[in-house]
């Protein structure tokens, strides 16, 4: 059975057990379903190779994202994956895990499902495709939630909400809007679902209602229907039967017109319990069929295990055990081929929380007043012991308490630090007060990149300690001269060192501190150089900058990231890599805020990727 020809996948579908979540890729297109004899046609050029070899990766993505058969997908998706590998190229790469993940979803594989998004998701961060990382964020979510593993579910949902509503926040494109207000409108149905299933239904029901609003907003029918349907199960777990069919059947009459039939098959599921608590077993048990109907003729698997184990539960009600011991063998045979748990656990484990350990003093605290009260069973021995035993015991705790809240205190001035180290301190500040930092668009802010040239041939060919070794050389380096210029380290990624002035604190002459730091930063590596002068540490580095507009905010729930997006970044990071080793290379709108302070030699207009050309400056000492 194929894909498309029956299921409709729109924007990523991710699909878990007793609730549709709408995500935001795909596989296959409309064009696939109507023109398979084109397909069929693209598969015997290939096959044939008598295409031009600068076309291939074009022509295996086509492949990939339109085949309807899953086996297909995966192989074709494979040779994606070795030819975008020895080309070198990223957005190839995310395409092919992309869709390998979407097939594994859909086949229930959920341990090779993650893998291949969590690459996804690298990819998408390394080559800063925001909205490609914040989409596949919330599709990890989907699949830890079908996993079980809420915590780390809403970790992942509340991430790719932050990244949606910072692009949301800083584009002006009406088309981008729309598209980011849709993405948005998934996310908050994902989390969503989650809040059902851990029991939190006001909060379900606000995501749903929001993503609802945003679904009419941009004309979104099946946004809408999979809203409708899943407002109706959060009634239902509210004991309102009545509002709960009527959600639940308007939505899987849209959703049946789309030929949408998963959540449909999710849906009448439902409502079979609903049924089902009625004590309505009839009309309980025709829905179960039907789900499990659409299920079978679909190879939903999950939705097949489920709709099993309804019927299970159904039969034995009604004392027909022969029946409902066929129903509870088939739920265990499915459920067992859908995922290897304990592959899957290990795949969540490598999910690292960050927490900050405190003191257990109390214990130890309660320990020894136990010991000084003993001082008080003595008490008739004499009014100089009591006074003298009290006396020293009260002496003792006092001590020891003073010593214990100085631990303690200690231990807050370290976390104190620590969280510092993390975020900005107003981003600290407002964490610690309201629990989250609101995404900021700041209007002028300069964004410097670096990189060292021959790295990568470098680390190929090093020892992990030396390769670590030597990048915090450099990178310590680079964090004093950040901090003696007052402005914000980003991140590092690899060998590469992000750096921004005028945020959080906006200040009138970023571009000119950024220009100083970047200055020490040449000096301090070209004097590495003559240090190292027979090592193979002598590395040059790129240093790119540019001024613009940024958001920043704060990333995640448990493992806080301080990050900035927007076409600013974007820019600084291509000018770095169109640099030579050596220079700082500045864009137009730096050189015009520093011109007359500094040197500079005009490159004229260089082509980077994915932009038209721009006019570029060397900047030098004057």
């Amino acid at each position: 059975m194929n894909i498309k020809s029956k299921i409709q996948v729109r924007l990523i579908t991710l699909f878990v057990k007793k609730a549709f979540i709408l995500g935001f890729f795909f596989i296959g297109t409309s064009y696939s379903q109507n023109h398979p004899s084109a397909l069929d046609s693209l598969e015997q050029l290939y096959s044939s190779g008598a295409f031009d070899q600068n076309d291939e990766l074009r022509l295996l993505s086509k492949l990939v994202k339109e085949l309807e058969d899953r086996s297909k997908i995966i192989r074709y998706g494979d040779l994606l994956i070795e030819k975008a590998t020895k080309a070198d190229s990223t957005q190839y790469l995310f395409t092919a895990n992309l869709q390998k993940g979407n097939v594994y979803l859909l086949e229930s594989e959920l341990s090779k499902a993650l893998e291949s998004y969590q690459i996804a998701a690298k990819l998408a961060y390394e080559a800063e495709e925001h909205d490609r990382h914040a989409l596949t964020n919330i599709t990890i979510g989907g699949v830890y939630s079908d996993i079980g593993n809420y915590t780390v579910s809403i970790d992942y949902y509340e991430e790719g909400l932050s990244q949606l509503r910072a692009l949301i926040k800083m584009t002006s494109d009406t088309t981008d809007l729309v598209r980011f207000e849709k993405y948005l409108a998934g996310a908050l149905l994902n989390a969503g679902d989650v809040y059902l299933k851990s029991g939190d239904f006001e909060k379900a029901l606000g995501y749903f209602y929001e993503s609802s609003g945003l679904c009419k907003k941009t004309n979104y029918r099946l946004g809408s229907a999979y809203n409708l349907g899943n407002i109706g199960m959060v009634y239902a777990k509210q004991n309102k039967p009545k509002m709960a069919e009527a959600n639940l059947q308007e939505a899987i009459k849209i959703l049946e017109a789309e030929e949408d039939y998963y959540p449909v098959s999710v849906y009448l599921n439902y409502i079979s319990g609903i049924y089902m608590d009625l004590g309505q077993l009839d009309l309980a048990k025709a829905y179960a069929k039907r789900s499990l109907d659409i299920a079978t003729t679909y190879e939903l698997k999950t939705q097949m295990s489920d709709a099993n184990l309804q019927l299970a539960k159904l039969y034995e009600q009604k004392d027909e055990l022969s029946k409902s011991l066929f129903h509870l063998k088939n739920y265990i045979s499915t459920k067992d081929s859908i995922n290897n748990l304990e592959t899957v656990q290990k795949l969540a484990n490598q999910r690292t929380e960050f927490e900050v350990s405190q003191k257990q003093s109390e214990l130890d605290l309660e320990i020894q007043k136990r010991k000084n009260d003993k001082i008080l069973t003595f008490g008739f021995l004499g009014g100089m012991i009591l006074v003298s035993g009290l006396a020293f015991g009260l002496y003792r705790r006092t001590k020891f308490i003073s010593k214990t809240n100085k631990l303690i205190d200690e231990e807050k001035k370290r976390s104190e630090n620590l969280l510092l180290n993390i975020l900005p301190r107003d981003a600290a500040e407002e964490l610690k007060t309201s629990g989250k930092v609101e995404a900021k668009k700041y209007e002028s802010v300069t964004v410097l990149f670096t990189d060292f040239e021959g790295f990568t041939a470098y680390a190929e060919n090093s020892p992990p300690e030396k390769l670590v070794e030597s990048v915090d050389m450099y990178f310590s380096e680079f964090d004093k001269i950040m901090e003696k210029y007052n402005l914000e380290k980003i991140k590092t990624i690899g060998d590469s060192y992000m750096c921004a002035a005028g945020l959080p604190e906006r200040i009138e002459n970023h571009a000119e501190l950024m220009a100083k730091a970047a200055l020490e930063i040449i000096d301090f590596v070209n004097k590495s150089r003559q240090v190292h002068a027979v090592s193979d540490l002598r590395f040059k580095v790129r240093v790119g900058m540019h001024t613009g507009p940024v958001v920043a905010g704060v990333v995640g729930k448990n493992k806080f990231s301080y990050d900035i997006w927007g076409d600013t970044v974007n820019v600084a990071s291509r000018i770095e890599s169109s640099c030579e080793p050596g220079k700082i290379s500045v864009s137009e709108d730096t050189y015009r805020l520093i011109k007359d302070k500094y040197r500079f030699e005009d490159r004229g207009e260089i082509s980077i990727k994915n932009r038209s050309p721009l006019n570029l400056y060397y900047l030098y000492k004057k």
